[in-house]
């Protein structure tokens, strides 16, 4: 039986188990235990930065969650063709991947982090006063990323779901759309959101998802 350390409202968390519920792959999810600090935990001990989430498989542990897609594409397959089987496809899913975490997923985060008193240990509390200037040069970028975005929807087509880009995609969009939000000028990736909702994996990941809202620390809107 597999593993998944992690916590429900972790946009990496959401990454891999939207592969786990797109193939109905049996596994045990483990919840991170809120009332220890994340380096206690086994996650920050076996992960390199003390990060979620983290696979375990017969005892062999998966780090980072990009690793996790592609260990399930290889370990566990299924109906969802994770990775393109097509090498040159698959270059594409994987550059993707790269986009919507690096450029996506990465400012949204750098955004939230401007909360927090310490980026690494976000149990020591939240900023009254978080800094406007990061938090608008967050924003910055993920405009940036969303014109990258809709210019590569206008020429190209995605993998079919579920694949790696799904699972990097569909987290990255629904968070950052809170932070920087996906304006009509930007068609192609407003409807890649919406059609990444109503898919089944990545609609149970938000209801399970929703009672940790609060969380959020600028406030999650009233929507999604």
């Amino acid at each position: 039986m597999l593993e998944l350390h992690g916590h429900p409202f972790s946009s990496y968390t959401w990454k891999a188990l939207i592969p786990l519920y797109a193939n109905g792959t049996p596994f045990t999810f483990v919840g991170m235990d809120s009332d220890k600090p994340l380096h206690q935990q086994f996650c920050g001990k076996v992960h390199p930065g003390g990060h979620i989430p983290v696979l375990v498989d017969d005892g062999k542990v998966v780090v980072e969650a990009t690793s996790i897609v592609e260990h399930l594409a290889v370990r566990h397959p299924g109906a969802a063709p994770l990775i393109p089987a097509d090498p040159a496809e698959a270059v594409v899913a994987r550059m993707l991947d790269r986009v919507f975490d690096n450029y996506v997923m990465g400012n949204m985060q750098r955004f939230v982090s401007t909360w927090f008193v310490s980026r690494d240990r976000p149990e020591q509390g939240l900023r009254e006063t978080p800094d406007p200037a990061e938090q608008e040069a967050a924003r910055t970028r993920l405009r940036q990323a969303y014109d990258w975005l809709e210019g590569w929807l206008e020429a190209n087509r995605l993998p079919p779901h579920v694949s790696l880009v799904t699972c990097a995609a569909a987290p990255s969009l629904f968070y950052a759309d809170w932070i920087e939000p996906i304006t009509a000028d930007r068609p192609r990736l407003a409807a890649l959101r919406a059609e990444l909702l109503a898919l089944e994996p990545v609609a149970r990941c938000v209801e399970e998802a929703r009672p940790y809202r609060a969380f959020f620390p600028p406030g999650a809107p009233d929507r999604d």
